[in-house]
């Protein structure tokens, strides 16, 4: 169980993000491991893209520059795969093709009028939202960063459950589809859900509600696009499982800045 654990950790760094690991397993169970794992890789993500954020606000660059930088990283630290799969995804869906000329749409590799847009208007809200954040002091943009990105990577955990199946028959999609169970997804929900609670309650007031109920409003957009693409493609692709870390990571900034 141990040596499973850290092949999961392994699966979820080395796929989720640049940081200089090494997969060891490309199976099943370490597949389903890893997407356990990704809220973990989510985490360090966040607070890495905190740091710069919080320095330059401290060294009284103003919150418009944080947000940016910290908007910045998590693009870098995926060397922007999670955008990609955003824009092609938006081709794809914008398209109105059945299933299989979509997919084909999805695999080209230009950006089309629809995912230019969407990135667009996703990365503006990204910064926005977490110019208003810092705006509010350095804890409260640092603790949105984290939870935006936690919450992202569990969204793919809950999209890797068993009954979701994948779009093709190869691609990261169809390595991780249905290799995590439904009980191993809501206890993952529940363990990263009363986490951003916690984070939230540091800040005081009504904090762990606030962050509690931000992660649940971006799990919830993040499973209503996951139904739709589903619909749509027949299943999930690499580029679908972006597009949800996306929708879910901007949903969690956006609703942090009401209240």
């Amino acid at each position: 169980m141990t040596s499973l654990n850290s092949h999961g950790i392994r699966f979820a760094f080395g796929t989720l993000t640049v940081l200089p690991v090494r997969v060891t397993r490309w199976d099943r169970a370490a597949a389903r491991a890893g997407m356990l794992c990704a809220p973990l890789a989510g985490l360090v993500v966040g607070l890495l893209a905190a740091v710069p954020g919080v320095l330059l606000l401290l060294l009284g660059s103003g919150p418009l520059l944080a947000a940016v930088a910290s908007a910045a990283v998590p693009a870098v630290l995926t060397r922007g795969l999670h955008l990609d799969g955003l824009a092609d995804t938006a081709d794809g869906l914008g398209s109105g093709k059945p299933a299989g000329d979509a997919l084909r749409i999805m695999k080209q590799s230009d950006i089309g009028p629809f995912g230019v847009i969407t990135l667009l208007f996703v990365l503006l809200a990204q910064v926005a939202a977490l110019h208003q954040l810092y705006g509010r002091g350095w804890a409260q943009g640092a603790v949105a960063a984290a939870v935006a990105a936690v919450t992202a990577r569990l969204a793919l955990t809950l999209a890797s459950r068993r009954g979701v199946p994948p779009a093709r028959p190869e691609g990261l999609g169809a390595a991780v589809a249905g290799t995590v169970t439904v009980r191993g997804a809501v206890a993952a929900g529940v363990v990263v859900v009363a986490g951003c609670a916690g984070a939230g309650a540091l800040l005081g007031g009504y904090g762990a509600l606030r962050h509690a109920l931000a992660a649940l409003a971006a799990l919830g957009v993040a499973q209503l696009l996951l139904r739709h693409c589903v619909r749509r493609f027949g299943g999930v692709t690499g580029d679908v499982f972006g597009a949800l870390a996306e929708a879910a990571a901007t949903t969690a900034l956006v609703a942090l800045t009401f209240g």
